[in-house]
């Protein structure tokens, strides 16, 4: 229908553009064909100058490339994992396409490609006498001209960032119709003149077909080739190249790869162009391409015989993409999606990264592991994907020592996009929330480690003794306040007990490390703070799992922030930190932020991988003396997890409430963490089995494969010798309790940091239960040495002081209530013949109970004489 109105925007518009259009197109033959002839008159000036003004320099920017992720097979070769697009495009070269494939393209589209100077003048002055009844400027558009209205769409759509901009970019690239139709015809016709004076015709004919689109998401030859025929370009049949080469006029009517849904409708609303129909649409162009083949005298009778008489059959290769093909690997490939969508290194805006991810052709190699990563998945099989009771979930990942590249990332649940398939999920359990994952779990005892670390930073000896003992504990909490904790075994609300209801005991930190002693580890927060603590844990890179700082409250929790039980564990925090934390300590103090991506490379080869860091954390002598004492714990809360391998190792249990169990540890080359818990929930895993293991201890049927299998392929060294001054034994000031109430010598003893054993009771002249001997006596001793103390019986008695005769003093010791009392004689010449008293044994004042046998010592002249 003709426009009834019409604007006065744009260079031409109405009759005035097609007159103005066809004076132009009279240049464009001077110009492209004889250059030489003169151009004169007023019209062809004007439009001469018009067209002369327009834009000339055409920007062909790099195509739509889907990014590929690659992984190592077990051969050690770049394996593809994982692909992204907005365009499936696979670019060729020249001559990777069959020249039929160019035959049939030329033949149809524009005959006289390679005699013209970008503009076909005859199709388009035939164009617009066709086209100016009705008001449209379609048809007559050279290969060239095609070529750059497809560059200008690209290069709009690549900076589209929602389907509204990418709609907006077709219509301004093929907008047919008025002043605005004209003009796109003329600046095409400005680019694809100034295009072929420095680009060869064979250039722009394979841009062209690189660049174009073959319905849906497919764009160019190769991906059109490998989607509908399951080919190559260089291998398409004539009939092949034929119904490709007939897409191009309209992509999504002619595709054929949509079966008995077919591309469109009749009057009656019944699908047409459909595997029924036998592509009724698609097989009349496809034989339209042949014909024209045959007229330019490209294929002889018979190759058109023979193509005609072909039907169209698809065999049609879907590429997928997406993490959902990396298989065994899909939560490993969308942390590494989320760091591509994230890291400044693919661009500098989220926007951009996205676009790069789906649009820049980059090529992404990863770090994963495939061995380490087969053996965490079977050994991670062990925890069912679903169980009737709870949501169960567990994960495994590993990283190397020194690096921070992740070598393993296992979980028990399988992998879907959207987590709507029961039984799978599109939460990676292993990584913080920003990367795909949950909020945590809490780390149970694992979290210890970073008390320790504090408490070696602190310049304090693992192999100082303090009172670890059930009890109330005044811990630090941080600015100088302090919370009154009781730690029983009763179980009572906001009491803490032991792990398997142990009373506690006064020893050293190496050894409340090795039994994952709570009320330990207490007593250790009354000398640093929980939130001192917690910045430890914040310096080795481990945050809640939504990445709010662990001295601060993320805004889904009510609890206070630094609290005395965050010591043991209450932060919900990822897997992977504390993998990377772990994995520091094994590097003798050097943090390295994770790494799953060993190179990524830009579509034109530039090299684009994202840069982590290592960075000391620790001092050597810190570090050191953590996996000193964490080595102790394999033969402590962690022999369940022993491999036996030879390869050092240390390790640290955690159990939070048997509600998440972990184990984490390291050798000098791998670290490895395992969690098992509620994904969601809080049931107890105490009270379930699965796979012949107790939940809560299946843990270390996990941990020993993965760390083993990562023992075997990696090695292992010694880990450094501890600190010395870190490790020496402490002397403290050892106070006296004699005198003291058996209870309160125990509590003042076992408040100093020694433990206690209270000995049989001795005779003694104070009341029962009074301490009267102590073992070792006050002064400088070793911090939590055994003392042991020994109350009066109320039932002694000092012996009396006697001398005389030895009659005398035998009748004076009986009556004071001694039954057992003799004498002994030692004979002096200068002695009286009756005997002078020298002394007693016990000796006078000796405390002693009334049946001890006391013995008069006096001297005679003469023993035998009278007395």
């Amino acid at each position: 229908m003709p426009q009834l109105k019409r604007t006065a925007t744009g260079v031409l518009g109405g009759l005035a553009g097609l007159v103005g259009l066809s004076a132009v197109a009279g240049i464009l033959v001077t110009a492209t064909v004889t250059p030489a002839i003169a151009v004169s008159g007023y019209a062809a000036t004007s439009a001469l100058d018009t067209f002369e003004n327009m834009p000339s320099f055409l920007q062909v920017d790099p195509l739509m490339l889907p990014t590929e992720i690659y992984r190592k097979d077990s051969a050690g070769n770049d394996t593809l994992m994982a692909q992204f697009y907005d365009q499936n495009r696979i670019p060729v070269t020249f001559d990777q396409v069959n020249p039929v494939m160019y035959d049939a393209i030329i033949s149809s589209e524009d005959k006289n490609f390679y005699t013209h100077g970008g503009v076909d003048l005859l199709g388009t002055l035939s164009a617009l006498a066709g086209n100016a009844s009705n008001g449209s400027n379609r048809g007559g558009s050279s290969i060239t001209q095609q070529y750059v209205k497809n560059v200008l769409q690209q290069n709009c759509e690549s900076e589209a960032t929602t389907e509204e901009q990418v709609q907006a970019c077709y219509a301004s690239t093929t907008v047919n119709t008025g002043a605005e139709g004209y003009q796109r015809k003329l600046q095409e016709m400005r680019y694809a003149i100034q295009l072929e004076k420095k680009s060869s015709k064979d250039d722009i004919l394979l841009g062209y077909l690189n660049i174009t689109n073959f319905g849906g998401t497919v764009y160019g030859i190769g991906a059109a080739a490998e989607h509908y025929f399951n080919t190559t370009a260089a291998n398409l049949t004539i009939a092949q190249a034929a119904t490709i080469a007939g897409m191009v006029q309209a992509p999504n009517t002619y595709r054929f790869d949509l079966g008995d849904a077919g591309t469109t409708t009749d009057k009656a609303g019944n699908p047409v162009n459909t595997t029924a129909d036998g592509f009724s649409l698609t097989l009349a162009r496809r034989n339209y391409v042949l014909q024209r083949m045959f007229d330019d005298g490209k294929i002889s009778q018979e190759e058109y015989d023979a193509a005609k008489a072909e039907p169209i059959t698809p065999n049609i290769v879907n590429r997928d993409q997406g993490c959902k093909t990396a298989t065994g690997a899909e939560f490993f490939c969308e942390y590494v999606v989320s760091i591509i969508k994230s890291d400044p290194a693919f661009g500098e805006t989220n926007e951009e990264r996205a676009a790069n991810l789906r649009r820049g052709g980059m090529k992404i190699y990863t770090t994963l592991d495939p061995d380490l990563q087969q053996t965490g998945l079977e050994a991670i099989s062990v925890v069912p994907a679903t169980v009737s009771y709870m949501d169960l979930g567990s994960s495994g990942v590993q990283v190397e020592v020194g690096t921070g590249r992740i070598l393993s990332m296992v979980q028990n649940r399988p992998y879907s996009p959207t987590g709507d398939v029961p039984g799978t999920t599109p939460v990676n359990y292993n990584v913080r929330e920003k990367n795909g994952g949950s909020i945590g779990h809490s780390a149970g005892s694992t979290y210890k480690v970073f008390s320790l670390i504090n408490w070696l930073q602190q310049g304090k000896s693992v192999n100082q003794a303090i009172n670890g003992r059930i009890g109330p504990k005044k811990v630090q909490t941080c600015d100088g306040a302090t919370q009154t904790v009781q730690t029983d075994n009763t179980g009572q609300p906001g009491h803490i007990g032991n792990f398997e209801n142990n009373s506690g005991y006064t020893g050293t930190i190496y050894n409340f490390t090795r039994d994952s002693l709570n009320s330990g580890f207490l007593s250790m927060a009354e000398q640093i703070s929980v939130c001192s603590t917690n910045e430890v844990a914040g310096q080795l890179g481990v945050t809640w799992g939504d990445g709010t700082p662990l001295t601060e409250v993320p805004s889904w929790s009510t609890d206070p922030a630094n609290a005395p039980y965050n010591v043991l564990g209450s932060s919900a925090v990822a897997p992977l930190d504390m993998a990377e934390a772990y994995a520091a300590i094994a590097a003798n103090g050097i943090l390295c932020q994770p790494k799953s991506i060993d190179k990524a490379v830009a579509a034109d080869g530039t090299d684009i991988t994202p840069q982590t860091t290592c960075e000391r954390k620790l001092s050597e002598a810190v570090a050191s003396t953590a996996a000193y004492t964490l080595v102790g714990v394999m033969s402590g809360t962690g022999v369940g997890a022993r491999i036996g391998d030879g390869t050092p190792v240390f390790g640290k249990t955690g159990i939070h409430q048997y509600e998440q169990t972990w184990m984490d540890g390291s050798s000098t080359k791998v670290a490895t963490v395992v969690w098992v818990g509620n994904a969601t929930g809080a049931v107890k895993l105490d009270k379930h089995r699965e796979s012949g293991y107790q939940l809560s201890r299946i843990r270390n049927s996990i941990w020993p494969k993965m760390q083993g299998a990562a023992n075997a392929k990696y090695g292992g060294d010694a880990f450094p010798k501890p600190d010395a001054a870190l490790t020496k034994q402490v002397l403290t000031d050892l106070p006296s309790v004699i005198g003291m109430t058996i209870d309160r010598a125990t509590r003042t003893l076992e408040t100093a940091g020694f433990s206690v054993i209270v000995g049989d009771a001795v005779d003694g002249v104070e009341s029962a239960g009074t301490v009267i001997q102590q073992d070792p006596g006050a002064g400088r001793t070793a911090a939590g040495a055994t003392v042991t103390i020994r109350p009066s019986n109320g039932q002694g008695v000092a012996v009396p002081a006697v001398s005389g005769k030895p009659a005398d003093a035998v009748q004076a010791l009986r009556s004071a209530g001694f039954g057992l009392v003799e004498s002994s004689c030692t004979q002096k010449d200068d002695a009286s013949d009756d005997g002078t008293v020298t002394g007693t044994d016990p000796a006078a004042g000796t405390i002693v109970n009334r049946g001890t046998q006391i013995t008069v010592q006096y001297q005679a002249k003469n023993c035998g004489g009278p007395r």
